[in-house]
């Protein structure tokens, strides 16, 4: 079925069915399989009933084609099931040789390197944050989102992981796609937070009424209208991955620089000012613990780039990166709460606050962020589960606890020492893994049901990251 954003027609060919209407041509390659072609309305369904012991040896084959090269000719080129099945699998296992990986939980940190890898679109370097729109955050609510897209905060933490891994292909191509957006752009503190895979800015989030939602959860939603927020915090990753890269290099090309300078350019020109925040919650813009640790850790990774190739800053970095930093720790502390919290002069908890040490503005021993890692365990954890927050923020009903505010937990509780509460919370998570192993978005710990966007490059990067810190604290 195929009933979206236009009425598809499905007509049946020799080897299937194939779907017109969307722009890239699909086919559905089921040989031996006699479809019959419902409509309803403008939309077609396809139906068959499929006995697998009466097929040519008692089972059944299924190839969605997708975009050029489809049909039955480009099908049978390849050689078949057979040989789809063998050069992917080939590719595969070479690409996971190739990576460095922990010394426990393998399997699992390959399941999710694997997903994150099949997120980056190589044609463009582009990342998606999800291939899943409007799956909720909560049953029968309305916190539906469509992740389809490249966030520059996402995309680059996705890349940032498999580099972590060894795998340098992926970043170099969303650092390239960057470039391209860039050129596209009047000057750096313009960027968008985020673009289509291609880089093209997104249409206007639009709502499928005709559509009943997972579970009765509406509205379903194409586009996102984050595209129009504010997000100063985004300039922090892509810089953490430049700062990566290069390292992982050697060699600081003169195109990555330009990118660097470009980073702290934009934070230059608005650090200051109220936003969006991560979370990009739909109220007025804030002025946000989290996006100013970033904007901070923007300044601070360029100067260790350039300090590391020799490169002079055009601008007094330093000076900017004290300001920030004294601007953080001046006004993002609460001392009624003890913690750093959502945002200046708010009592509110947010787990995106555990950056002030995880990013290395504040000392891991500072009492400042001790006394944030005990809040945040306390006020936001849930058994297996960590809550992005509980303040409201705009939005009627609940959602879950985020599995990556989770693995942010863990690596606090490794930064402060707590190496046991790590690995049991670590644990937890490891086995809310689903029996593909894949995460998604959220969970309810409540129900033990998870939500949200599924598979969620976020809870994939976060575990890869925190298995990989373990793996110097395994237990004897």
């Amino acid at each position: 079925r195929a009933p979206a954003a236009f009425p598809p027609r499905m007509p049946r060919s020799d080897v299937g069915v194939g779907v017109l209407g969307p722009a890239e041509p699909i086919e559905l390659h089921a040989p031996g399989i006699d479809f019959d072609i419902v409509e309803n309305g403008d939309s077609h369904t396809a139906e068959a009933t499929v006995v697998p012991s009466q097929q040519p040896g008692g089972s059944v084959v299924l190839v969605l084609a997708c975009g050029t090269g489809t049909g039955d000719a480009g099908y049978m080129a390849t050689g078949g099931e057979h040989h789809v099945r063998e050069r992917a699998l080939n590719f595969w296992t070479n690409w996971v040789e190739s990576l460095t990986l922990p010394g426990h939980h393998r399997e699992e940190v390959i399941r999710s390197a694997i997903t994150l890898r099949a997120l980056c679109h190589e044609p463009t370097g582009g990342v998606l944050a999800a291939p899943t729109t409007s799956l909720p955050e909560g049953i029968g609510g309305v916190r539906n989102w469509d992740y389809r897209y490249t966030w520059l905060r996402d995309g680059s933490m996705t890349v940032r992981a498999l580099l972590a891994l060894g795998s340098t292909g992926e970043a170099e191509g969303f650092l390239s796609w960057l470039s391209g957006v860039l050129e596209r752009t009047v000057s750096p503190e313009q960027l968008h937070p985020l673009y289509a895979v291609d880089g093209s800015a997104l249409t206007t989030e639009a709502v499928l009424n005709h559509l009943p939602g997972y579970a009765g959860s509406r509205p379903v939603r194409v586009g996102n209208a984050a595209e129009h927020q504010v997000q100063l915090d985004v300039f922090g990753p892509v810089t953490e991955l430049l700062d990566e890269l290069s390292d992982h290099l050697g060699e600081l090309p003169e195109d990555y620089w330009a990118l660097t300078c470009q980073m702290v350019e934009a934070v230059g020109k608005r650090w200051f000012e109220a936003d969006h925040g991560i979370w990009e919650a739909r109220r007025p813009p804030k002025h946000n613990v989290y996006t100013r640790v970033m904007c901070w850790v923007t300044v601070d990774r360029a100067l260790r780039i350039a300090d590391r190739f020799d490169r002079e800053p055009p601008g007094a970095w330093r000076q900017l990166r004290e300001e920030i930093a004294h601007d953080v720790l001046t006004h993002g502390f609460n001392e009624e709460v003890g913690a750093f919290t959502v945002a200046y002069g708010e009592t509110d908890l947010d787990s995106a606050a555990l950056f002030v040490g995880l990013s290395g503005l504040l000392a891991a021993d500072d009492p400042r962020f001790v006394s944030t890692v005990d809040a945040i365990e306390r006020e936001l954890r849930v058994g297996p589960t960590v809550f992005r927050y509980r303040y409201d923020d705009g939005l009627p009903g609940l959602e879950g606890g985020f599995h990556i505010c989770t693995t942010w937990l863990i690596e606090a509780f490794i930064k402060v020492g707590r190496i046991d509460d790590a690995w049991d919370l670590f644990r937890q998570v490891d086995n809310l893994l689903g029996p593909t192993g894949l995460l998604s978005e959220e969970y309810d710990p409540v129900a033990e049901m998870h939500l949200g966007n599924h598979p969620q490059a976020y809870s994939h990067l976060g575990y890869i990251r925190v298995a990989q810190q373990l793996d110097a604290h395994r237990p004897s």
